[in-house]
């Protein structure tokens, strides 16, 4: 088969002796993507908690933080008034710490609602929190990674390097960093030194294109509990092996749609979900989310 005709296909696995998986390794026969939440505008944002939980915001009609709880699957909104949040993650510390996107800002959030400003004037996109409570999170505008260390110390840990820095998620031993390129190719990753601050950054991996683009629109990405990447492309979820190597693309939802935003929830962690334009799926898969970043 052509790569042409391979990319056209969207999500066949893609074998190869030399990748330690395919997606044979990840899909379970007879599951398919089930509509979990709907009714929203431009679901983000997706993010869980130790129980399972799944949170997500609706980025431009949405008035907060949305819950799905793990064991009734109900929807709610879980803290309000917080409009605008594009990327949010559980801290080591339980609170919320979000990209409120809208007002140009880091923040923390407790459980019930109380608001810490950490960093102001960044269009902020997405982030990530490390157990050692080092943030970074990626400003597309300006290509740019941006760290605010656990004595919250904010620095620029890298520009000019990646094309629009978009997704952004931890190795399973938390020592490299993780971001997709929105605008180019690649998955970047650098080491993350004992500090915090990052090193080595490098291309290690290549996303699959659509056919006649130059770009992949890498957008969101979680990491999997044995270290292999899901990053949300145009062509659908890709999934990286620990070596940068392309182990396959997951199918979207719709196959005419968009998927920006991507987490493992449910009780056991096996529940992938995606943010979808105004829709939330999620797909029972063989393997699990790594929870800690």
């Amino acid at each position: 088969m052509s790569p042409r005709l391979l990319l056209a296909t969207l999500a066949l696995p893609l074998l190869s002796s030399a990748q330690d998986t395919s997606l044979h390794d990840y899909l379970i026969d007879g599951e398919g993507w089930r509509e979990a939440a709907s009714g929203y505008a431009f679901t983000d944002g997706l993010c869980t908690d130790s129980t399972g939980n799944l949170f997500f915001t609706d980025v431009k009609a949405g008035k907060g933080i949305y819950k799905i709880d793990v064991s009734s699957g109900k929807t709610d909104l879980f803290l309000d008034k917080l409009p605008g949040i594009s990327g949010l993650q559980i801290g080591p510390d339980g609170r919320f710490y979000a990209c409120h996107n809208k007002e140009q800002r880091i923040i923390a959030i407790t459980m019930k609602g109380e608001i810490e400003v950490l960093l102001t004037n960044v269009k902020c996109n997405d982030l990530v929190v490390s157990k050692k409570g080092h943030l970074y999170f990626t400003e597309t505008p300006t290509q740019s990674i941006h760290l605010i260390t656990a004595d919250k110390k904010h620095l620029v840990a890298d520009q000019g390097h990646i094309v629009k820095p978009n997704g952004i998620t931890l190795s399973s031993d938390e020592r490299t960093l993780v971001a997709s390129e929105h605008g180019g190719k690649h998955v970047w990753t650098w080491q993350i030194m004992d500090d915090g601050t990052l090193t080595a950054g490098a291309p290690f991996m290549t996303m699959w294109l659509p056919v006649g683009k130059e770009t992949a629109s890498g957008d969101g990405a979680t990491t999997e509990s044995k270290g292999r990447y899901f990053v949300t492309t145009e062509l659908g979820i890709q999934v990286f092996d620990t070596a940068g190597r392309l182990a396959g693309i997951i199918s979207k939802p719709d196959p005419m749609g968009k998927v920006v935003s991507c987490e493992f929830a449910g009780k056991d962690h096996d529940l992938l979900f995606v943010a979808a334009g105004d829709k939330i799926f999620s797909r029972k898969l063989k393997v699990t989310g790594y929870f800690g970043k």
